[in-house]
């Protein structure tokens, strides 16, 4: 009788190989979909960058910040997953919505700066395609935390990914004030700059929403 405990209580052990607890999966889950997203967003960030040192465009620079900010909310999501703490990934969240404020915030200085101090802008068609950049790799980002977060049950991912895809509209902005620039209203940049904070403002509070409700 002992012997066939033995062997009963050996293959239970066997089978138990094969688990994985459910938390640890939506763990790593959780914690690729960030870092692909940053990742995406990352290398978004640095083309416009590059493009903004070029043409000094503050439209350019209002979703340049706010892409940096949108990249940047991915570590507090990503710790939260790796500790596997629903309270951290609540907290999280709302780091979110801080970080997407404080990106409206600096946009909109640079944006009154830039109505009181006017520049030329150059460089039109790299302007244009740095906005298309910002468009496409805000939408990459947005359908994977999107697709994380409705698998994962996650309020923080799927507001984070809701902020992704509306950043992917507000790029092309930027196409917008490159079209009007070189039609010849300079006075389109900053405004459209202006236009940009307000949408990311939007974006603060529809997020907040999100993440309380969760």
């Amino acid at each position: 009788m002992h012997a066939e405990d033995r062997m009963a209580g050996r293959r239970a052990h066997r089978h138990s190989h094969g688990v994985v607890e459910p938390s640890i999966v939506r763990s790593r889950e959780g914690v690729k979909a960030v870092s692909l997203s940053l990742g995406v967003l990352g290398i978004a960030a640095l083309a416009q960058a590059a493009v903004f040192i070029l043409s000094g465009s503050v439209a350019l620079l209002a979703d340049l910040i706010h892409n940096v900010g949108d990249a940047l909310t991915a570590v507090p999501l990503g710790i939260a997953f790796f500790l596997r703490s629903a309270r951290a990934e609540r907290l999280a969240g709302f780091a979110v919505v801080l970080a997407i404020f404080f990106s409206a915030c600096v946009a909109l200085y640079e944006t009154i700066v830039r109505l009181i101090h006017p520049q030329d802008l150059s460089h039109l068609w790299l302007l244009a395609a740095a906005g298309m950049i910002g468009f496409v790799g805000n939408e990459i980002a947005a359908r994977v935390r999107l697709r994380a977060g409705r698998r994962l049950a996650s309020p923080a991912l799927i507001a984070d990914g809701n902020h992704a895809r509306v950043d992917g509209l507000v790029s092309l902005g930027v196409i917008a004030s490159a079209a009007f620039v070189a039609l010849g209203a300079p006075i389109a940049d900053p405004l459209v700059g202006l236009a940009i904070t307000f949408v990311i403002l939007r974006i603060t509070w529809d997020s907040l929403r999100t993440v309380r409700a969760g």
